[in-house]
């Protein structure tokens, strides 16, 4: 049986505004100016450019009616969008030079062309270049020929066996570069060290270890090395720097340059260093001024004074308006978010000000979300938008905000210190090691507690996997 009853409940929404300041907050400066565009494309009521000088009449007309809107109300004192309210030494007619990239064939095109001056029969070649489809960009073969072999069963209706397509493969493995169609990295290796004169001991061993010593060589068990090739230490050495200066990747030299390019860091903030004065600006050289359309807000005006307005007139009101208000709530988004990126980044070097003055890590106070939180009033949440995926310019580099946020740790003196300070003394450790007997994870637990840090030994492992250091085994060296 169906009942009814009332029940209160307690909600919170957020409304458009509010969302598209979350998005906009958490997007870094690069994206930004997409964003901007994108909006500009989708709103006539948005336009690029300085806010305008407007003589508006002594008495505006008032509308009455709810969804008309008068004409200064979009072009308010208050709504010039002083974020961009700051001079540049850029000047608008400054030439732009755009820095050109050489074009070169592609590694799959470059092997195609290396086909081509083989004496393969028609048949042979249609053949490699099916292979040649299968090798991915680090140069490898990685699908099993009999997969293969059915594919080319069952897509081009040809019949091969294997033995056939290895004998194709190894036509492939001898072009350039050397290495190009191996199955392993163990195959790669060997391909080069066959394309290396022969007559240089060093080849000869380097060859005889990844023939008969590979794993030990991958785990870095010289001592099973030495005894198994009878050779000395200077022997094997000359024999391993040889090996370490092939390419396991043969097939990464031909990418595309703008592919393999990292991509730079923009900087969102701006750190200047004054004779011990910091002051940070937001970079937004690239960032257009916005403001609110004059002819949208004409077309409003002039519609909004008829008395009579047929169905057509009141949708074409309601549009504008919407244009209108969505155009003034993006300027608005786009100031608010300006205040709130710069409050939290003069917070965070207030906190931090010794560490910024010099960069010393050392320096570098433990912080969470939560301090910076409670000095600017904001939410925790809003701090970690702003902290994600921003970075600021110093005078010692460009660093991203998340680093200087980092869990305590106390000493044995009771001073609370910062993880990324144990992480640079852990560094710094490795660094200075003896490569011959590379110290453990247990070592490095013990040079930390002997230098006051108590730490324990699975915290050592995750920071040092966190710093992308490798365990002790495979940082030996001869």
């Amino acid at each position: 049986m169906l009942k009814q009853r009332l029940q209160q409940k307690l909600l919170q929404k957020l409304s458009p505004q509010q969302i598209q300041l979350i998005k906009l907050l958490e997007i870094p400066i690069m994206q930004l100016d997409q964003r901007i565009k994108s909006e500009l494309e989708e709103n006539p009521a948005l336009e690029e450019g300085a806010d305008l000088d407007l003589d508006m009449p002594e008495d505006p007309h008032e509308v009455k009616e709810q969804d008309e809107v008068s004409f200064e109300e979009y072009f308010k004192d208050e709504h010039t969008p002083d974020y961009r309210l700051q001079t540049n030494n850029y000047s608008k007619d400054q030439e732009y030079k755009e820095i050109p990239f050489s074009q070169g064939s592609s590694f799959h095109e470059s092997l195609i062309d290396q086909l081509s001056l083989t004496d393969l029969n028609e048949f042979e070649r249609k053949l490699a270049e099916y292979i040649i489809g299968n090798i991915d960009d680090d140069g490898y073969l990685r699908r099993d020929i009999s997969a293969i072999v059915d594919d080319l069963a069952f897509a081009l209706s040809i019949e091969v066996d294997e033995e056939k397509l290895y004998e194709i493969l190894r036509v492939i493995q001898g072009f350039d570069p050397a290495g190009v169609g191996a199955e392993t990295l163990q195959e790669c290796l060997l391909l080069q060290l066959a394309k290396k004169p022969h007559d240089d001991p060093d080849v000869v061993l380097a060859e005889r270890i990844i023939k008969e010593n590979f794993e030990e060589f991958t785990k870095k068990h010289y001592d099973k090395i030495l005894a198994k090739q009878e050779v000395d230490e200077d022997e094997l050495k000359d024999a391993l720097e040889y090996i370490v200066k092939l390419n396991p990747k043969p097939g990464g030299s031909y990418s595309d340059p703008q592919e393999n390019m990292s991509a730079p860091i923009i900087p969102d903030f701006i750190l200047e260093n004054t004779d011990g004065i910091l002051d940070v600006q937001l970079n937004e050289r690239n960032v257009p001024e916005l403001r609110v359309s004059r002819t949208y807000a004409e077309m409003l005006n002039d519609i909004s004074k008829q008395k009579k307005k047929s169905k057509t007139e009141r949708e074409t009101i309601s549009f504008v308006k919407q244009k209108l208000d969505s155009a003034q709530w993006f300027i608005d988004a786009i100031q608010q978010r300006h205040n709130t990126l710069l409050v939290t980044m003069e917070a965070i070097i207030a906190y931090q000000k010794e560490y910024f003055l010099d960069g010393d890590e050392k320096k570098l106070k433990p912080m969470i979300l939560k301090d910076i939180a409670d000095a600017t009033g904001l939410d925790i949440s809003t701090i970690s938008r702003v902290a994600n995926s921003k970075h600021i310019q110093t005078d010692f580099g460009i660093f991203s905000l998340k680093s200087f946020f980092s869990e305590s740790m106390q000493t044995t003196s009771g001073e609370e210190v910062s993880a990324r300070e144990i992480k640079s003394i852990l560094a710094e450790a490795v660094e200075n090691e003896n490569k011959r007997k590379p110290l453990t994870d247990d070592k490095l637990c013990e040079l930390l507690n002997e230098k006051g840090y108590q730490i324990a030994r699975r915290t050592v492992a995750k920071y040092r996997e966190q710093l992308d250091i490798p365990v002790a085994r495979l940082r030996k060296e001869l």
